[in-house]
């Protein structure tokens, strides 16, 4: 039955866009279909040895009536690895992943709004977010999908400003958009209630803020161009977006509440792209760090570098620190037998990319490494493509950690390659 299923779909949406083709009653249709395999390279005794299998056939939609943009994207999937063959969003098990519905207009020449779901990101640093706290899907990161999926939608309203002195950004989300965060149901985890590794039998359980307008996100961007490099700070209030809280009476983690504010540098410099990146994370349920259920606040930075070392291969290497404030307040308060964490995280990045066979074959490579933590995340993906619609691809995301409860140590069983096919129309 499912084989049938997977050759259906090929045949079928081939069919479809050529029917429709690029425009269709004046508007603009695209999509693909994508079908991927991926499998464990190590035993998991807490999941299933494969940990993706699905056919991804997306639509985007997109029209104009008089001043009015509008958008619809939409993803249909199959999921043979999730017990109901659904994928679980965000709180609900659905086979439909809308990625965007919203509305653009311009009601004046210094603004611009755009309302609905959305994709939103701000930042400069190259798969690490400090200023951008808008919703990430870890476990699409982790297991093999697209990267460009890392993004998760948000139900906002988007303003961009357009005074003299600079841009301003601002986005309003009336309901907390919460990362897609790793649960346990397809990627096992350390779970601190359990002080063990955990993973489909003991699904993470969160309490989620739900209440519109009242469990609502706002965050801020001022920037501008300052003699060449681009400048920006930042403001965001609402709340962390994975459940780092826990809530010892309900025995259930949650989401605290977070102010944050930062600011990053963009330019040219030394015959490649510099840039630097920082923020300050206020924990608001636990500004004085004396609560050991509850994240301390924190400063992070990053700074980076990217060349192109060579015709068609480009390398960017990034350092970036996590500092925990009040550190001796969170030492004297951790209960008897919990793992603590490190007064300071820090890491290195590095991607390599290289292009070959007239840039139709795409070489990437994408390292984590953490010496504070003494683990590591690889990413490998070789992208071909056959012809200008279809393409193929294999890759890895690959999990090694000298201790089971780092960030990236972990996943260690997680490790896993895939395979992928797409089709564009």
């Amino acid at each position: 039955m499912k084989k049938a299923f997977f050759l259906f779909i090929f045949l079928l949406f081939p069919a479809i866009s050529f029917a429709f083709s690029t425009e269709f009653l004046g508007l603009e249709i695209h999509g693909f279909i994508d079908a991927r395999y991926g499998q464990r390279v190590r035993e998991d005794r807490n999941e299933k040895d494969q940990i993706l299998g699905e056919i991804r056939f997306q639509t985007d939609i997109t029209g104009q009536l008089r001043d009015i943009i509008f958008q619809v994207k939409a993803d249909f999937l199959y999921d043979g690895v999730c017990d109901d063959r659904k994928l679980d969003l965000e709180g609900t098990r659905s086979p439909i992943d809308l990625r965007e519905a919203n509305i653009s207009l311009s009601p004046f020449y210094f603004i611009d709004i755009k309302i609905g779901r959305q994709i939103l990101t701000w930042g400069t640093g190259d798969l690490i977010f400090l200023n951008d706290l808008f919703p990430k899907d870890w476990k699409s990161f982790f297991i093999g999908r697209e990267e460009q999926y890392l993004k998760s939608p948000s139900d906002a309203i988007f303003i961009s400003l357009f005074p003299s002195f600079a841009n301003i950004d601002i986005a309003y989300t009336p309901k907390f958009d919460p990362d897609r965060y790793v649960k346990g149901e397809r990627i096992s985890f350390w779970n601190p209630i359990y002080r063990r590794r955990t993973g489909r039998r003991n699904v993470l359980n969160a309490i989620e803020p739900n209440n519109w307008f009242k469990d609502d996100e706002i965050a801020v961007r001022i920037y501008r161009n300052i003699r060449g490099w681009e400048a920006a700070i930042y403001g965001y209030y609402g709340f962390w977006k994975d459940p780092l809280g826990f809530d010892i009476n309900k025995r259930r983690p949650f989401f605290p509440r977070l102010l944050s504010y930062g600011a990053s540098i963009r330019g040219t410099y030394l015959g490649g792209i510099v840039n630097s990146e920082f923020s300050r994370y206020v924990s608001k349920q636990d500004e004085r760090g004396d609560d050991p259920f509850i994240p301390n606040s924190e400063i992070r930075f990053l700074i980076g570098y990217e060349r192109e070392i060579a015709k068609d291969f480009t390398a960017r290497f990034q350092y970036y620190l996590e500092c925990m404030e009040d550190y001796s307040r969170y030492k004297e308060t951790l209960p008897s037998g919990y793992v603590s964490k490190d007064e300071f995280r820090y890491l290195f990045t590095m991607r390599l990319t290289k292009l070959l066979m007239s840039q139709d074959l795409l070489l990437c490579l994408f390292t984590y490494y953490s010496p504070s933590d003494q683990d590591a995340y690889i990413r490998s993906l070789i992208k071909y493509k056959l012809t200008d619609e279809i393409s193929v691809m294999i890759g890895s995301n690959i999990f090694v950690g000298k201790n089971d409860y780092t960030f990236f140590g972990q996943f260690e069983k997680n490790s896993n390659i895939y395979v992928a096919l797409r089709f564009n129309y």
